[in-house]
């Protein structure tokens, strides 16, 4: 049965850090504005474990480490993006790095490398299973339990997000097919189904690795390989229909996208260009797709990061982070990741800034049913020749940029219903839709909008920035949607927490200075009060310097 871990921690008066330091060492120990002790208040304590009740049921016993230790753990990790031999060896000999994390005995066991990482795999077959990332559920609470104690509105925010690659290598055609049907042979043979001669071609295929076959062939060849290993697989799939295994399902989608079957039963290699970029990229991530975005090629996953930008509040935060495959378009993002944002900051979002990939006339409808002023920074795609303008009665002004004269528009409806408009441009008619007439009227709003609006957003790529910040080269360590996620989430945690770090710092040096202003003020104001009063009871026949004198003693 699962139980959650004491809050508190008993300190020994032999094993505490407090019994061990001294001087300076033990005052920074103890300094309550130092990272550590607010990393712990700030992160470590502020994580509710009875999120990962669902992990450890009955049969399954009670986890036998503190779990907000192993998610601490596993953010400080992130954090200075160190390998876990590092990590492990920094929680078992550094001070600060324990007390970080809640150990502030020295005799306080560190959880072992079977169980972080039995914890993390559990996590993960949990969110495979169809269920909730947990740490994504665990990351909305934290934060927003944060927003709520430093007031963190929310009724601003901006947005952005960035291409991530997969921890896998680039492979051609030939390798994917390879590669999959290699994987799921070590499962076949276990099984003893296939015929000695499906068999002994399979061997003779796969005996070379596909990135030898690629480079020591011709392309005849390894097209010519290419088909016969399709043949192999069309004949082999219909064995195991029974078996449901991931190497199994793979090899099937592979097929499907890779080859066709005709009319006479002759499997046939798809054209390249049929092939999708939702196609399986590499057999060991089945998740991550392709995406060539202006030249810069990814195969893995986009992630967005939603924030608040409060111009009247000293402290913003990330309120959510949204991981989805590569191939998902900017435009997808914004309602969805809005909504989660609404339950995490304390109030209403009312302003949204984000650039030109955002736009869609759905999110623009969105936005102006929820009351929210979308602001972009400009539209994709080149400005067109005419500006429309909506007059009464469904009619439409139209002027020729290039001409700088109107043009007569007349409506028409479409046997579908739909209204156009028809306009006569000297070589011939042009017939303009109200998509064109909505996008020209948002070109028209940006373009009045002030510069220093527009500037709001640009703060949200530094954050974008930060978040990668251990992949300049943007390629992960991870494979996996879900593990990318965890990824995402845990990083953010840290922005987060560096963000409140700064402010508390922060804001306790400028009640510093207030306080010793305020000191010298009220010296000031008692030394002229003293004044006051000997000067009422001394003679009227004293002369100034006397007493001043008389009152210095």
């Amino acid at each position: 049965m699962f139980r959650k871990t004491s809050e508190t921690v008993q300190l020994n008066a032999f094993t505490s850090p407090g019994s061990l330091f001294s001087g300076n060492a033990r005052k920074f120990y103890e300094d309550k504005t130092a990272w550590h002790n607010l990393f712990r208040q700030q992160v470590t304590m502020r994580i509710n474990e009875s999120f990962f009740s669902p992990l450890y049921c009955a049969n399954n016993g009670t986890p036998n480490a503190p779990i907000r230790v192993l998610v601490a753990m596993m953010v400080l990790k992130e954090a200075q993006g160190i390998s876990d031999e590092k990590l492990f060896e920094d929680c078992r000999y550094n001070m600060l790095i324990r007390s970080a994390i809640g150990l502030l005995n020295v005799d306080d066991s560190v959880p072992t490398e079977s169980t972080y990482y039995l914890f993390r795999k559990r996590v993960n077959d949990y969110a495979k299973a169809g269920n909730k990332n947990l740490f994504e559920v665990m990351f909305a609470e934290l934060t927003k339990s944060q927003c709520f104690d430093f007031n963190v509105s929310g009724k601003r925010i901006r947005m952005d997000s960035k291409l991530l690659g997969s921890n896998i290598a680039w492979l051609s055609r030939y390798e994917i097919v390879h590669e999959t049907l290699r994987l799921f042979y070590k499962q076949a043979l276990q099984s003893e189904v296939l015929d000695d001669a499906t068999e002994e071609r399979l061997k003779d295929l796969l005996k070379l690795d596909g990135n030898k076959v690629v480079y020591t062939c011709t392309n005849d060849e390894v097209k010519s390989r290419l088909q016969q290993l399709g043949g192999l697989i069309y004949k082999i799939l219909p064995l195991f229909s029974d078996c449901q295994t991931d190497q199994y399902k793979t090899l099937q989608r592979v097929f499907s996208e890779q080859f066709k079957v005709d009319e006479n039963q002759a499997v046939i290699s798809r054209e390249k260009e049929e092939m999708s970029a939702q196609s399986v990229q590499s057999p060991h991530d089945t998740d991550s797709n392709y995406r060539n975005k202006d030249g810069n090629k990814v195969k893995g996953f986009s992630f967005n990061v939603t924030e608040s930008c409060d111009e009247d509040k000293d402290l913003n935060l990330i309120g959510h982070v949204d991981v989805r495959t590569v191939s998902t378009s900017d435009v997808d993002f914004l309602q969805d990741d809005i909504k989660k944002v609404q339950d995490v900051f304390t109030q209403k979002t009312e302003f949204v800034h984000a650039d030109g990939a955002y736009h869609s006339p759905d999110n623009q409808s969105f936005c102006k049913e929820n009351e929210i002023d979308l602001y972009l920074h400009a539209i994709q795609g080149a400005k067109g020749r005419f500006q429309f303008t909506a007059l009464e009665n469904e009619e439409l002004s139209v002027l020729d940029t290039r001409t700088n004269k109107l043009i007569q528009a007349l409506m028409i409806i479409c046997k579908n219903g739909i209204t156009k408009w028809r306009i006569d441009t000297g070589k011939g008619y042009r017939y303009i839709t109200q998509k064109e007439v909505d996008t020209c009227l948002v070109r028209r709003q940006i373009s009045a909008i002030p510069v220093e609006t527009l500037q709001i957003r640009n703060n949200v790529e530094a954050t974008i920035f930060q978040v990668g910040y251990h992949y300049p080269n943007a390629k992960s360590r991870y494979r996996g949607l879900i593990k990318h996620q965890m990824w995402a989430n845990i990083r953010c945690l840290w922005v987060n927490f560096v963000r409140i770090l700064k402010y508390i710092n922060q804001t306790c040096q400028r009640t510093t200075i207030l306080a010793r202003y305020a000191l010298k003020y009220f010296t000031f104001e008692l030394y002229v009060a003293f004044n006051k009063f000997v000067t009422a009871i001394l003679p009227n026949h004293l002369s100034s310097s006397e007493i001043i004198q008389f009152s210095r003693g």
